[in-house]
C-alpha cells in the first residue's frame, strides 16, 4: 500500500506575511508517514470533522466564513503585527540592497500566482494560461539573477488580474492598491486583498454546494433514523407525546400576567395585551407550539422527543440566549420608565446600557440569578445617574432610585410581571418567525422588544433554521402523528401541509 501524506494547503496571505521567504512544507519525513490502518482514529476524526462541517453548512443557509480580526491589544494580535512588520521590513531591505536581493520577492510572487490560479473557475482556461505565462517562475528567476526583475511592472499585472477576478465588493480595495507606488507596501496590500478574495471564493463555493449538502444531510439523517425505527418500533413514543402536549397547549389559553407587588408600576404592561387566544389546530401551529415548548423544557432527558435529540445542545444554547434576552428587554423597559425619553432617545446611551447589561448577564450561569441581578441593578442605576449628570438633567430622587433598584432586582423572579409579559411577547415573536418568517415578523414587533430587535433577529433566524431542517428530515413522521391529533372535520377544512 502506498504511503499517505497530508497535502498542505496554500498558506493564507496573512500567514505568508509572517513566514520565512521559503514556502512552508509539510515537514514530514518518511518515518512520519503512515497508512490509514496505522492511525484509524485520526482518519475517523477527520471524517467526523468533515461530516459535522457538512451538516453545519446544510442546516444554515446563511453559513459563511468571515475575516478573523484580532484585537490590537491582544497578545496574539501584537505578536502577529510584530512578525508581519519584521517580514516586510526585511523585504524592503532586500530590494534596497546593492545589488537588489529578489529571493523573498520571488517567493511572494510565486505564492501570489498560486492564489490567483486557485481563484479561477474550471472554464477560465485562457486566463489560466495568461497567468502561467506572465508569472512564470523560471522566467522571473532568470530576470532576478540578472538584476532586471521589475517588481512594480509585475505588480501592475497582478492588480489588473485581481480586477478581473474580484467580487464587486472588493473593487474599491483593488482600486486603492493602484495608488500605491512603494513596491513593498503594494505587495503587502496585494496579499491582504487576495486573502479577502480567497474568503469570497470559499463563501461562493459554500453557497453553490449548500443545496446539495442540505439534501444529502436530510436523506442521511432520515435513513439513519428509519434504520433505528425498524429495530425499535416504539422510537416515536416521546415524539408523539410531545406533539400531543403541543396540541393541548394550543387549545388551552395561557394564564394572565400574575398580580405581583410591582404590577401596579408604570412598567407593568396590561395582562390582556400579552394574552394569546387559542389557535385553531393545524399541523404548522402544532409543530410551532411544540418547538417553542422545547425552549422551556423541564422534563426528563429520556422523555425528550426522539426526533430532536441530536439538536438538544443547540436548543439549550437557544434557550439560554432566550433567557438572557428576556431579562435584557425587561431591564431596558424598567430603566426606560425611570429615565424618560431623553436618555433613551440617545442611541449611544442605549447601546452602552445594552453592552453593560449583556456582559453582566453572562454571569447568570455561574452565580445565583438574584445575585447577578443585584449587580445589574446597581450598574444600570449608576449608568442612568451618570448620563443624566452628563446631559445636565436633574438626577433621580432617592425614592425613585430605590424604586428603580427594587424593580430591577425583582426581574430575577420568574413570576415578575414585566418579565412574564416580555417572555410571552418574545415567544409570540418566535412563533411568528416559524409561521411567517423572520423578516416579516420583525415588521411588527410586540411592544417592549424594539430595543433588542437585532438580537431577536439573530435568535429568530437560528431557531427558524434549526426547526426547518428538523421538519425537512422528520416531516413524514410528523405528518402521520399529526393526522391522529387533528379532528377529521378540521382536516377537511385545512389540508395537511407539506412539512
Amino acid at each position: 500500500m502506498p504511503d499517505v501524506e497530508e497535502k498542505v494547503p496554500l498558506k493564507d496571505p496573512g500567514n505568508a506575511e509572517s513566514g520565512p521567504c521559503k514556502p512552508e512544507t509539510s515537514g514530514r519525513t518518511p518515518d512520519d508517514r503512515s497508512s490509514p490502518k496505522d492511525h484509524p482514529s485520526r482518519l475517523i476524526d477527520k471524517v467526523n470533522d468533515v461530516s459535522q462541517l457538512s451538516e453545519k453548512i446544510g442546516m444554515n443557509r446563511d453559513f459563511h466564513t468571515e475575516e478573523k480580526v484580532l484585537p490590537p491589544s491582544s497578545l496574539e494580535g501584537k505578536v502577529k503585527e510584530t512578525m508581519h512588520n519584521a517580514f516586510w521590513d526585511h523585504l524592503k531591505e532586500q530590494l534596497l540592497a546593492t545589488p537588489p536581493d529578489f529571493s523573498c520577492a520571488l517567493e511572494l510572487l510565486k505564492e501570489i500566482k498560486e492564489i490567483l490560479l486557485s481563484l479561477l473557475l474550471p472554464r477560465q482556461n485562457r486566463l489560466r494560461s495568461e497567468i502561467e505565462e506572465a508569472l512564470d517562475v523560471n522566467l522571473l528567476g532568470r530576470a532576478a539573477e540578472q538584476g532586471a526583475l521589475n517588481v512594480p511592472h509585475v505588480s501592475k499585472y497582478i492588480l489588473n488580474t485581481m480586477t478581473l477576478l474580484c467580487a464587486p465588493v472588493r473593487d474599491e480595495a483593488v482600486q486603492k492598491l493602484e495608488t500605491i507606488s512603494d513596491p513593498v507596501r503594494l505587495l503587502r496590500g496585494i496579499f491582504q486583498v487576495l486573502g479577502l478574495m480567497k474568503m469570497d471564493m470559499v463563501n461562493y463555493t459554500i453557497q453553490s454546494l449548500q443545496p446539495q449538502l442540505q439534501e444529502h444531510n436530510i436523506q442521511c439523517e432520515r435513513a439513519r433514523f428509519q434504520e433505528l425505527l425498524n429495530k425499535q418500533p416504539s422510537l416515536l413514543d416521546h415524539t408523539t407525546r410531545w406533539l400531543t402536549q403541543a396540541a393541548t397547549d394550543l387549545a388551552t389559553p395561557p394564564p394572565p400576567c400574575p398580580d405581583t407587588p410591582d404590577s401596579s408600576s408604570a412598567t407593568c404592561l396590561p395582562a390582556g395585551e400579552a394574552a394569546i387566544s387559542p389557535e385553531p389546530l393545524s399541523p404548522k401551529m402544532i409543530l410551532s407550539q411544540g418547538f417553542l415548548n422545547l425552549l422551556l423544557w423541564d422534563g426528563e432527558d429520556e422523555a425528550f422527543p426522539e426526533t430532536l435529540r441530536t439538536d438538544r445542545a443547540r436548543l439549550q444554547e437557544l434557550e439560554a440566549q432566550l433567557h438572557r434576552l428576556t431579562v435584557l428587554a425587561s431591564v431596558l423597559l424598567v430603566a426606560n420608565s425611570f429615565s424618560g425619553s431623553v436618555l433613551f432617545g440617545s442611541p449611544q446611551f442605549v447601546d452602552k446600557l445594552k453592552r453593560t447589561t449583556k456582559v453582566l448577564l453572562e454571569e447568570f450561569g455561574s452565580r445565583p440569578e438574584e445575585e447577578a441581578m443585584l449587580t445589574v441593578s446597581e450598574q444600570v442605576t449608576q449608568e442612568i445617574h451618570q448620563s443624566l449628570k452628563n446631559m445636565g438633567l436633574a438626577p433621580l430622587s432617592s425614592d425613585n432610585t430605590a424604586s428603580l433598584i427594587g424593580q430591577l432586582q425583582n426581574i430575577a423572579k420568574k413570576e415578575n410581571c414585566v418579565r412574564s409579559v416580555i417572555d410571552q411577547r418574545i415567544h409570540l415573536f418566535l412563533k411568528c418567525c416559524l409561521i411567517l418568517g423572520v423578516q416579516r415578523s420583525l415588521l411588527d414587533l410586540p411592544g417592549g422588544l424594539t430595543l433588542i430587535e437585532a438580537e431577536l433577529a439573530e435568535l429568530g433566524q437560528k431557531f427558524a433554521n434549526l426547526t426547518q431542517h428538523n421538519q425537512q428530515v422528520f416531516g413524514p413522521y410528523y405528518t402521520e402523528i399529526l393526522k391522529t391529533l387533528i379532528p377529521p372535520a378540521q382536516v377537511l377544512e385545512t389540508e395537511m401541509e407539506s412539512l
